[in-house]
């Protein structure tokens, strides 16, 4: 009974050592994420606060904001049409299975082995023995196994490499989804300016055609002379060129939602509307959490992670691979009956293996490990400070836009004003049609202008969210354009 104790004992006391060889060591150097200077606050917009990183909270229907059915049911179609988004979706799958299958080096592989041969040895073999037979069956069954022992922590880095590389492929699928969404969102708000454009120029056209029928009756009745039809005529016809362009382009914009969603251009129409868009409203207060939502600024995090890992990868290399294999079966040369205790063999032993000279190659693998960690880590903090310039500017640019917007509404009435008033004094004689022309073409081109700017300002939004990683969650959610 004692004696059964020692053995016993032995046993539970080199456990924690046997735990400790086989958990082994891990070359990979402590990760330093390369320091990027962050302001107190936004230079366009203030206050804001520091915050975690936040990645992985979930992402609102953020164009929802513009309060457009239509636009809604796009987003709705690309998510589930999109080819682009379906070649980054089975880009990340590529990178889930690379993962498990690096995981599975963690874990011991068994193979088993069957066959039933019938052999014959050349008479002439040396050290055939003329006593053997020189015809006899080999009937093999068993099982094989090999474990490699993590002693150098190779394993467990590959494996962590890939992991971070998993989830860098997560981050550009969320980065695609998101640059895609965004690219409809602006897609669709240019086709919309579009669409009031074009109504616009009719509208003009109408006005023109009564404009220049007044034009041509004063001078059937020899009030005024042909150069102020010429003119009317003129106007008219440049301004039914510019309805073409604008549906021209149009069907450009049309197109491409198609190709965006999936959808055969051919086949897929979407009717004018003059619906304007809501132009969403960015709290004063915004979130840095925001900024760190972004799925390519984690993206490139990821991937200096997967790099530093991959230096320890590179530093176990100078020491020997060390591995556990075993096997178990039965063999025989009798073809019936063979498959029983006397017939058994099995084996299991360790095997190591170092690498003696190499001619530098190990020492160069190490140099362009950590050469590639230094490119990630040089990436990560150009994503970074992207993030904060594509911010700043869609900022900018909605603040500007929106002092332009207020000034050019106030030119807009002043140039129909304009334009009022001299179609009077020409009805009375008191100036030519040049007066007139010149301010139809003010009075145009005020409207025109109007409707690109706030055209400007709502893809801005669009850049803006898109910037942010995605949509946002708190009060004042949207602002009446």
């Amino acid at each position: 009974m004692n004696a059964a104790k020692g053995p016993a004992r032995s046993a539970a006391r080199a456990a924690p050592l046997l735990g400790a060889l086989l958990a082994g060591c891990s070359f990979a150097p402590h990760l330093q994420t390369p320091a990027v200077p962050v302001a107190d606050s936004y230079k366009e917009l203030d206050p804001w606060i520091t915050a975690e990183p936040a990645d992985q909270l979930p992402r609102d229907a953020w164009w929802t904001l513009y309060g457009d059915p239509q636009l809604d049911d796009l987003e709705q179609r690309l998510i589930a049409g999109s080819p682009d988004l379906a070649a980054a979706l089975a880009r990340y799958s590529q990178a889930q299975a690379v993962s498990s299958q690096l995981n599975a080096g963690l874990f011991p592989s068994v193979n088993a082995n069957a066959g039933v041969t019938h052999n014959r040895e050349a008479l002439m073999t040396p050290l055939q023995h003329l006593t053997e037979p020189t015809d006899y069956n080999e009937n093999v069954v068993g099982l094989q196994a090999f474990y490699e022992l993590d002693l150098w922590g190779r394993i467990r880095n590959t494996v962590a490499a890939g992991k971070a590389q998993a989830a860098a492929a997560a981050g550009d699928l969320e980065s695609a989804r998101l640059s895609l969404q965004a690219q409809l969102a602006d897609d669709y708000i240019v086709l919309r300016e579009l669409d009031q454009e074009v109504t616009l120029l009719n509208d003009t056209v109408t006005a023109y055609s009564e404009a220049l029928s007044v034009t041509q009756q004063r001078f059937d009745s020899g009030i005024t002379s042909g150069l102020d039809v010429a003119r009317a005529q003129n106007q008219l016809d440049e301004t039914r060129s510019q309805v073409a362009q604008m549906q021209a382009q149009r069907a450009l914009s049309e197109h491409a939602i198609a190709a965006l969603i999936g959808e055969d251009a051919s086949r897929f129409t979407l009717e004018a509307s003059q619906a304007s868009l809501k132009l969403p409203h960015v709290p004063p207060g915004l979130p840095s959490t925001l900024l760190q939502r972004r799925p390519d600024v984690a993206a490139a995090q990821r991937r200096m992670q997967a790099a530093n890992a991959n230096i320890g990868v590179a530093k176990a290399a100078y020491f020997p691979d060390v591995t556990l294999s075993g096997a178990i079966g039965f063999e025989s040369d009798q073809r019936n009956g063979w498959i029983q205790a006397p017939n058994t063999y099995w084996s299991f032993g360790p095997n190591a293996l170092l690498t003696v000279f190499d001619a530098g190659r190990h020492k160069a693998q190490v140099a362009q490990a950590r050469a590639q960690f230094d490119e990630a880590a040089a990436n990560y903090r150009s994503v970074a400070l992207s993030a904060f310039q594509q911010i700043e500017d869609n900022l900018a640019l909605i603040g500007r836009y929106h002092i332009a917007d207020e000034a050019e509404r106030s030119a807009v009435a002043s140039a129909q004003q304009a334009l009022d008033y001299s179609m009077t004094r020409y009805t009375a004689g008191a100036v030519n049609y040049l007066d007139v022309v010149v301010s139809q073409t003010a009075a145009l081109q005020s409207r025109i202008e109007a409707l690109d700017i706030t055209t400007r300002q709502l893809r801005a939004s669009v850049q803006l969210v898109r910037a942010l990683g995605g949509g946002w969650q708190g009060p004042a959610a949207v602002a009446s354009n």
